[in-house]
């Protein structure tokens, strides 16, 4: 099986860092909510790297957090997580 790895191993090339909150709060067009599961998570930033609205941050511990303001549901940083970290979650079964 093929070593996974992150972010971190990638060469050096040039990239665009999304701004957060480029198209305003988006949190409110989501269908589905990412939950991180914390267990599982291996902290390799990969759902930080893709997602386009720059709603994933880092923690103190350098885990991902979401910042659901802005998360529009869009699904791919559960896409990337190779460890099935997140979890895509219908957001009227998420009890607030």
């Amino acid at each position: 099986m093929e070593e996974l790895r992150t972010y971190r191993d990638w060469p050096i090339a040039p990239i665009s860092k999304p701004t957060e909150g480029a198209l305003g709060l988006t949190g409110t067009w989501r269908t589905f909510r990412p939950i991180i599961n914390k267990d599982r998570c291996i902290k390799c930033l990969m759902c930080w790297l893709f997602c386009p609205e720059a709603a994933i941050g880092v923690d103190e511990d350098g885990g991902p957090t979401i910042n659901y303001d802005y998360c529009k549901g869009c699904g791919i940083c559960a896409t990337e997580c190779r460890y099935g970290a997140i979890e895509m979650v219908r957001e009227e079964e998420v009890i607030a």
